[in-house]
């Protein structure tokens, strides 16, 4: 299934058409629309809308210097609505898992659930302030390579045995290549003064966790400590992939794609459970 480009108040987006359920996927802070093309591939029936997120692609940038992933989310909700689309299913990779949340925190009214892959744990630093150690050297790294040698410096942490599967490393650098600036440099600084778990902790959207079992990026343990932090009521399944790294969209689309299809299904008999008692979900 090919998927076709499109830009809508200045925000790029690719989409797979499809009659079924809607997914809007938000991608890493190295990666682009494209990276879903395997994901959406297991998902034939359902509309997956993958965004290039301000900054990256043809987006617009966001209009500060350090955003937070509330202003991330209400980019995608400004996509969302200039879309028409009034509830999706939301899932994010990597940074995108922080912005997921952030959406799903503020607007869980427009969410029928959200799935959480290769959570970015986020530095929790104050916005404006010193920017850590890791994040400056990331920025550094950029201006000092450029964006196709540093791509070529880091995809292959980004997939498990890559010297078996070159292909899945050259799409990862690929992606990132494409990586510029203020777009990257805004993005590190969210992720910085990101907290995952903090929003984590007030959801109140049907949400899982999946990762890579050999990820190396965003270590297991930081998906797992988003899925504890969420609320018992609506905490999904938590999903630990094997010989899958960071880059599990397209190293295991179909694990992660089971995973979607699982909270959907999971949503739908509770859903159905609440009709049969006279009350809602």
């Amino acid at each position: 299934m090919s998927g076709r480009d499109h830009i809508t108040e200045g925000i790029g987006w690719r989409e797979h058409a499809g009659g079924g359920p809607v997914l809007l996927a938000l991608h890493g802070i190295g990666s682009e629309a494209r990276a879903f093309d395997a994901l959406a591939a297991q998902l034939p029936d359902w509309r997956v809308i993958a965004w290039e997120a301000p900054g990256y692609g043809p987006s617009d940038p966001l209009d500060k210097a350090w955003p937070v992933a509330a202003d991330y989310a209400a980019a995608a909700l400004r996509l969302m609505d200039a879309l028409a689309l009034e509830r999706v299913q939301v899932m994010g990779h990597s940074l995108g898992t922080l912005i997921g949340a952030a959406l799903a925190r503020a607007h869980p009214e427009r969410l029928d659930s959200l799935t959480l892959a290769s959570c970015a744990q986020g530095g929790g630093a104050a916005a404006g302030g010193a920017l850590p150690d890791a994040q400056a050297a990331r920025l550094e790294d950029l201006q000092r390579q450029g964006a196709e040698a540093f791509a070529a410096s880091r995809a292959a942490r980004l997939i498990y045995a890559p010297e078996e599967n070159a292909d899945l490393v050259a799409n990862v650098a690929q992606g990132m290549g494409k990586v510029k600036m203020p777009g990257y440099g805004q993005a590190v600084r969210m992720l910085a003064s990101g907290d995952l778990a903090a929003d984590c902790a007030a959801l109140t959207v049907p949400t899982s966790v999946i990762v890579g079992g050999e990820d190396v990026v965003t270590p297991p343990v930081q998906s797992f400590r988003a899925h504890e932090a969420l609320p018992v009521a609506v905490r999904g399944a938590l999903s630990l992939v094997p010989a899958t790294g960071h880059a599990l969209h397209q190293q295991a689309p179909q694990a992660l794609a089971a995973a979607i299809l699982r909270l959907q299904g999971e949503r739908t008999l509770s859903a159905r459970w609440a009709s049969d008692q006279g009350g809602e979900l």
